[in-house]
């Protein structure tokens, strides 16, 4: 890992503006996914998750970033805080009255979360609070990117991966190879894993793309047996 970390590390800035770029086009994958709820017209069908985990992990990042002096790390979060806002407008527009009561409760406790966690790192020490950061932004970003997993049965069940956000999970990979890139560069281990282990859980999704479709497959219509005639 030192031998590559040399070999990178003449390249980190090139390298942290690659990983903010693809970052950027990944916070914009988003669009896709977006499309696809206004051609259904409803949201439902589709986990909350990735939109309301992308803001409260722009918004720590930030602050991680603010800690660490890491400017490529403050910009790219903060337009992607912007994009993730607005994609969570555009899905409780198209969300069931049902579903605007949770996304308003869910909001309701992440504003307190955040709060809770900027209010802390505020007051905590600076070489502390990086480390204990780092590994709270590492536990959402585990959940977040695996959670999908937890519906795997139903997947298998259905032979379908219908409800899996493909343009989401296809750019978290290049930005998780993205990152693990730049963590090795300015030697970041904590980073490094992190990125990794996303990137494991990513492939892990997309394999499941590779073994079934995006549809359910119909079921054959049933043939009315036919009586012959004496």
């Amino acid at each position: 890992m030192d031998a590559l970390s040399d070999l990178l590390a003449p390249y980190t800035e090139l390298i942290g503006q690659i990983a903010g770029t693809i970052t950027t086009l990944q916070f914009l994958s988003g669009f896709f996914l977006l499309n696809d709820i206004r051609k259904k017209g409803c949201s439902d069908v589709y986990p909350v998750g990735p939109f309301l985990g992308g803001v409260v992990l722009t918004v720590m990042s930030v602050k991680l970033g603010q800690i660490m002096g890491d400017q490529p790390m403050i910009k790219v979060n903060i337009i992607g805080f912007a994009i993730n806002t607005v994609f969570m407008v555009g899905f409780y527009y198209y969300a069931s009255n049902e579903k605007k009561t949770q996304m308003w409760a869910n909001i309701g406790y992440v504003s307190l979360f955040l709060m809770a966690v900027i209010t802390y790192a505020n007051f905590e020490d600076p070489e502390k609070i990086e480390f204990r950061l780092g590994m709270l932004i590492t536990s959402i970003l585990i959940w977040l990117v695996g959670s999908p997993l937890l519906n795997l049965p139903n997947i298998i069940k259905k032979k379908s991966t219908e409800g899996m956000p493909f343009p989401i999970i296809f750019a978290g990979q290049l930005v998780a190879t993205a990152w693990t890139l730049y963590a090795l560069a300015i030697r970041n281990h904590v980073m490094v894993f992190q990125n990794l282990f996303l990137w494991i859980l990513g492939a892990i999704q997309l394999f499941m793309f590779v073994l079934y479709p995006s549809k359910p497959a119909k079921k054959p219509a049933g043939k009315k047996s036919s009586k012959k005639e004496n």
